[in-house]
């Protein structure tokens, strides 16, 4: 697992580790890297999974506005949330997440997958507000610590998946 010396070296390497994060300071952790909030939507229809690659359909959503002071006020369910930062992955390095003890303690959890080695993209997750009272988030809060694991041996191919190179346009 990387630490944040490694971490740091990473961050300041072209391309970077890690691009567009509001607080490097704040962001990097003793062992590894605060991925804050950007946009949250809601899911609107049903997604589906067979067993083909090609039998996958995502759910429709919808974006939710921000208050004027960046607060978004969020009913018990399930959200997409989309993150400021951009994960550029070397061959040699996968990540994993956890969610930010704070959410836990309030009733809320993120789920995520593997960030595989040569992913590149701006991430999604899911955010469960399982709290019946609800929950609020800040625009750029700090949401979840993403965990770097050195690999064996780098990969010769890396992830080529659909969401390579998700969301890299800075979202509006």
């Amino acid at each position: 697992m990387l630490d944040r010396g490694s971490l740091l070296n990473l961050v300041q390497n072209s391309p970077p580790l890690l691009a567009d994060f509001p607080s490097l300071d704040q962001q990097l952790q003793p062992n590894g890297f605060d991925l804050t909030l950007c946009q949250v939507a809601q899911l609107t229809s049903a997604g589906y999974m067979g067993n083909g690659p090609d039998q996958r359909g995502l759910s429709d959503t919808e974006l939710l506005e921000f208050d004027p002071m960046g607060w978004l006020h969020l009913a018990a369910g399930s959200y997409l949330i989309t993150f400021n930062e951009v994960v550029n992955l070397p061959l040699d390095l996968m990540a994993l997440a956890r969610p930010r003890s704070s959410l836990l303690r309030s009733g809320v959890s993120i789920h995520t997958a593997v960030w595989d080695a040569g992913y590149q993209g701006r991430s999604q997750a899911l955010l469960s507000v399982y709290n019946p009272d609800g929950y609020q988030v800040q625009k750029d809060a700090r949401m979840l610590q993403l965990v770097f694991f050195r690999l064996e041996q780098p990969l010769n191919q890396g992830y080529q998946g659909r969401f390579l190179g998700e969301n890299l346009q800075q979202p509006g």
